[in-house]
Parts: structure tokens; C-alpha cells; sequence
């Protein structure tokens, strides 16, 4: 069975998109067999991963509101092991759509369990927001990893994600875990990256990642080309740290990756 990871955090511009398509490129290169969900309107992991989100047919709002089964929207992608279910503005207007809704909850779960047995990994990214559909991920999901900003606000939020994920391991999904933190725009040049990094460590009872994503001109150019950072520039800073965070989510729970 697929592991399933939701990538959430509230705030907006901290990195989800970014991990959720380097992330799941870097899988793939690795011989794991990925599925991409973009549950965010904007369709920033859509146009990232080289898919017009305009033009595509079915995307994951007619899977959540029935009118397509998973297969229909499911696109097979030129980077190695890599699939993705798209997303596009179309997806704003799901959450009003789905009150009244039976077990609104479950209905990305119910969806993708059908084929889930198909890969070895889901990544969802998830909308900058506490919403439906942040919950249809988390009940699909087996964690949650939590990109961090390394800048001054980063743990403002980050008490409101973890009460809404204690919310749903207690009504909706119990087994659900906590992946971890992964730092995100680090700048080596500044003390308060550091500050930020040292101020997560201490006040949060958190596993948090070793690699640290670093700020990157590589890494913030690829999506513009619809590339994943591993084919946009191999050799780059970004590359590498997205490589490296794959195998440590590859790895996770292995005692001599503690």
C-alpha cells in the first residue's frame, strides 16, 4: 500500500509546492513509484510538474464532486515514476459544493484507495488553509510533513496546524502521524535562519528533518519551466537537498538514519 503524505501548513509561500513536486520527482528518480495529488486551487504542483492546469480535462475537483472516476484524471508524466492528479481554480468553488455532502471527509480517501496498492508513495499538497479539503487529505494521508520557513513568523500558525491534526487523529483518522518539520528558504548568510532553525528545535516535540532547503535561484526558476529541480539542474544546491530529504522520507523510522 501506498504511503500517503499530506503537505500542510496554513501559511502561504512556505515551500509546499516546491517540496511536493521536487519531493516526488526525486521518489521517482529513485525507483519509487509516485503519485502527485494537487488539492491546491492555485495548481502551482499542476504547472510545476509541466501540466497545462487550464487545459486539463478532468482534475482532482470532478474526481471530489463524482463527475470522473480516478483513472479519468490520473496523467502518467515524463519524469521517471511520477503521476499526478491535477488541479486548477476550478477546485475554489469544492468546498460549497461538497456541504451536504455524506462523509465529505472521506471522499478523497474512498477515491484514491482504489488504486493506491499502485504506488509506493502519495504526495499531497495541500491548499494554504485549514479547510475540507486540507481534512480530505489528512484522512487519506498516513502523516503530515510540515514545510518551515526559515523567517521570523514561522511558528506563528503552526499551533493552530497541529491542534486541527490532533482534530483529525481524533475524530477522523487515527492513525494518522506526524511526518516532521522541514526547513525551507534557508539562508546561511543570515543569523536569523539559524535563530529560526534553533527556535523550531526548542519549542517544538517535533521530528524535524536533517536536510535543511536552502534559498535558491535554481530552485525558484524551475517551476517557470514546468521542470522539477533534479531535471531543471541536477548539480544545483536545491537538487541535492531535495535528494537528500527523498532518501531520508525513503528511510524514515530506519535506526541508522536516527
Amino acid at each position: 500500500m501506498g504511503r500517503a503524505i499530506a503537505i500542510a501548513n496554513q501559511k502561504g509561500g512556505v515551500g509546499k509546492s516546491t517540496t511536493a513536486i521536487n519531493l516526488s520527482s526525486c521518489l521517482g528518480a529513485m525507483g519509487q513509484k509516485v503519485l502527485t495529488i494537487d488539492l491546491d486551487p492555485q495548481g502551482n504542483t499542476t504547472s510545476g510538474l509541466g501540466v497545462e492546469k487550464d487545459a486539463a480535462e478532468n482534475t482532482v475537483y470532478e474526481l471530489l464532486l463524482g463527475e470522473c472516476e480516478v483513472e479519468e484524471c490520473l496523467q502518467k508524466l515524463e519524469f521517471e515514476g511520477v503521476s499526478l492528479i491535477p488541479s486548477n481554480v476550478n477546485l475554489a468553488g469544492a468546498e460549497i459544493e461538497l456541504i451536504g455532502i455524506e462523509d465529505k471527509e472521506y471522499i478523497l480517501q474512498n477515491k484514491i484507495s482504489k488504486i493506491r496498492d499502485q504506488f509506493d508513495f502519495i504526495i499531497i499538497d495541500c491548499p494554504p488553509s485549514l479547510n475540507m479539503l486540507t481534512i480530505n487529505a489528512m484522512t487519506t494521508a498516513n502523516t503530515v510533513l510540515v514545510p518551515i520557513q526559515c523567517e521570523y513568523y514561522a511558528l506563528e500558525g503552526l499551533s493552530q496546524l497541529m491542534h486541527t491534526i490532533e482534530l483529525v487523529q481524533a475524530r477522523l483518522n487515527p492513525d494518522l502521524e506526524m511526518e516532521g518539520v522541514v526547513f525551507t528558504m534557508y539562508d546561511a548568510r543570515t543569523n536569523l535562519s539559524l535563530q529560526v532553525v534553533e527556535n523550531v528545535k526548542n519549542n517544538l516535540n517535533q521530528t524535524i528533518y536533517k536536510t535543511i532547503i536552502p534559498r535558491n535561484v535554481r530552485l525558484a526558476e524551475a517551476p517557470s519551466h514546468g521542470l522539477p529541480i533534479n531535471y531543471y539542474d541536477a548539480r544545483s544546491t536545491g537538487a541535492e537537498s531535495y535528494q537528500l530529504l527523498a532518501e531520508e522520507v525513503i528511510h524514515r523510522g530506519d535506526e541508522e538514519w536516527q
